[in-house]
């Protein structure tokens, strides 16, 4: 943009409307009037350093505190499972997820697939495909998969139909009545919700849509990620999850919810997820995952928030003071 002001429009501004040739000089001098700005307002971001880069050009009350996370404690919708929690347990009412969670399948703890609000916002046409593409992973791995629904109800019916219709599924197989057991106790439907922070430890890999709150968790329990980005800044976190080695290449839509259920959607859809598993899997990307776990567990991003809040407060009430 600078080009244009130096060549027509500078005279323009300069003859016809009578201010400085360039946008922030002076008309007289022609010097940057950047001390006649005021300073720039304090922004906080609520994301890691060993995460996100740093550009040195960003104004100087721009701080990077960490990641804001909740106390566990106060994550939980269950009374019960937040004060059994301190044994590391969930309470009676969910002992069939605490004990999907327990039995590794051939020594491997299940991957999480979550979309968030992604099926309320219209990106999830078509649940049945999509847990046809889980379920077609699932013959073609030792994994199993630990499905939350996040309320979003055509999602639940369709497991609802798929366990209504299948002869081998017995209603002894889910006592409780916020999940299902699908496809030979391979598949744990959850309706209900549990904190991140809780669930994500417990998980070899989590399959999810790349908001910052479940990247932020997965990134601190130290598990990799699988990211289908839909939106927004999901495909930045996506993106970056990839460079750092925390990620296999993102997935793209249809690689994960297909709109369509014919054979060759699902059997494209399953193998594009089954390669990722295998990546996310690998030695290589699980230890990058633990390394950077370490070091963001260290920060109290909450805390330095406070910390500059409280510094900015007591300097502006010293400005005043002063005039």
């Amino acid at each position: 943009m600078w080009p244009l002001f130096g060549e027509d429009w500078a005279s323009w501004r300069s003859d016809y409307l009578n201010i400085s040739r360039l946008p922030s000089t002076d008309p007289i001098t022609g010097l940057p009037t950047w001390y006649q700005r005021s300073k720039s307002p304090l922004l906080l971001y609520g994301f890691s350093k060993a995460v996100v880069e740093c550009p040195g050009y960003w104004p100087s009350n721009t701080h990077i505190c960490g990641f804001w996370c909740l106390p566990m404690e106060w994550q939980f919708s269950c009374d019960e499972c937040k004060m059994s929690t301190n044994n590391n347990r969930l309470c009676g009412d969910h002992y069939d997820l605490q004990l999907f969670l327990e039995l590794d399948s051939d020594h491997c703890s299940p991957i999480f697939v979550g979309l968030s609000s992604v099926g309320s916002m219209g990106f999830l046409r078509n649940p049945m495909a999509f847990l046809m593409v889980l379920k077609a992973v699932l013959e073609g791995t030792g994994c199993k998969f630990l499905l939350l629904t996040c309320g979003y109800e055509p999602l639940e019916s369709a497991i609802q139909h798929i366990a209504g219709t299948s002869p081998s599924y017995s209603q002894s197989q889910s006592n409780f009545k916020d999940c299902e057991i699908l496809f030979n106790g391979r598949l744990f439907c959850f309706y209900g919700s549990l904190p991140y922070s809780w669930l994500f430890q417990r998980c070899s890999v989590v399959i999810h849509h790349g908001g910052s709150g479940s990247t932020a968790a997965a990134l601190r329990a130290g598990v990799p990620q699988i990211i289908c980005p839909f939106m927004f800044d999901q495909f930045y976190w996506a993106e970056r999850m990839f460079w750092l080695g925390l990620a296999p290449e993102p997935l793209q839509k249809h690689h994960l919810v297909p709109e369509d259920n014919d054979a060759t959607s699902i059997e494209q859809a399953s193998q594009a997820l089954m390669k990722s598993i295998r990546s996310a899997l690998s030695s290589d990307m699980k230890s990058r995952a633990y390394e950077t776990a370490k070091t963001i567990i260290q920060e109290d991003g909450v805390g330095e928030a406070l910390k500059i809040l409280e510094e900015d407060v007591i300097s502006l009430a010293m400005s005043e003071i002063e005039t």
